[in-house]
């Protein structure tokens, strides 16, 4: 369903929550009017969220909030984050990707970058211990998944002997741009190709004046140190609550409307998270 030409997506089975298909991508940035309007449209969802623009520095409205956090690069110039953001480990890591013989560049969104994608996305059923969603799609199933804000993003390619081992989909915004993807293949893992597309987006973003680079979450655990040791930052963003109907007011009112993991305490979800892991690892190598 679209409101105000963005696509809104009900998720959610006991407490059925409306969101944009596209946060972090499209902003709300006349919440009355786009309350109004989703209303308007009698869309089957007790709750509406909506995230504050990440440019924004404090929370502007007076609705129901908490605060998500997500990983964000200050950027001033490639020089400065290379010589002062990060330390000698990370420079040698890129370095690195130069020495094994990785060579980075932007590309253009055509059918033979969609067939390398393909092929990342084939090497394994299991990213980060979870059941990879992208794995065994077809070309138009990812063609259509890649081609969003193709007019306002960069694809920047990591090749070794002109194979495709890696690719980040950069898409830029007002006042920041963003990692919408970013894989590498695990074969190659030994010469540090996502490091060195890191490295490109930071240089890319740098010559475009983009103060802030926006890197999904904010991730704990491998994926969490990786962000850090590229110098990326936790920065808490206003996420919106908006009751649709008097089931969504319950819910608020009780606190209930946060999912489990946010409850729970943190060595537990440590422990759920790991065996989770051992136990995809172990189903899928049956």
């Amino acid at each position: 369903m679209l409101v105000d030409n963005k696509e809104i997506i009900v998720s959610g089975r006991f407490l059925r929550t409306a969101m944009i298909k596209a946060e972090y991508y499209e902003w709300v940035d006349n919440p009355n009017s786009f309350i109004t309007k989703v209303k308007a449209v009698k869309i089957k969802a007790d709750l509406l969220t909506f995230l504050q623009r990440v440019t924004d520095k404090d929370y502007r409205y007076d609705f129901r909030l908490q605060w998500d956090s997500i990983a964000i690069l200050p950027i001033t110039t490639f020089e400065n984050w290379w010589m002062r953001q990060i330390n000698d480990k990370t420079r040698n890591m890129i370095r690195k990707a130069q020495k094994k013989g990785v060579e980075v560049r932007v590309i253009e969104f055509t059918e033979d970058l969609v067939k390398g994608i393909r092929e990342i996305y084939n090497e394994s059923p299991l990213r980060q211990g979870k059941p990879f969603k992208h794995y065994g799609k077809d070309l138009e199933t990812l063609k259509k998944d890649h081609i969003s804000y193709l007019e306002r993003s960069d694809f920047i390619g990591a090749f070794y002997k002109n194979e495709l081992i890696g690719f980040v989909k950069l898409v830029h915004g007002k006042g920041i741009s963003n990692v919408m993807q970013i894989i590498s293949k695990i074969a190659h893992k030994d010469k540090a190709p996502t490091n060195a597309l890191i490295a490109k987006a930071v240089e890319i973003c740098a010559q475009r004046g983009v103060p802030y680079l926006h890197y999904g979450v904010w991730s704990k655990r491998g994926l969490g140190d990786f962000k850090k040791h590229h110098a990326f930052e936790r920065f808490d963003l206003p996420r919106y609550f908006i009751p649709l109907t008097l089931k969504g007011r319950l819910i608020l009112a009780l606190n209930l409307h946060r999912r489990l993991s946010e409850r729970l305490p943190e060595r537990w979800v440590n422990f759920l998270v790991d065996l989770r892991s051992r136990w995809n690892s172990l189903r899928m190598t049956k």
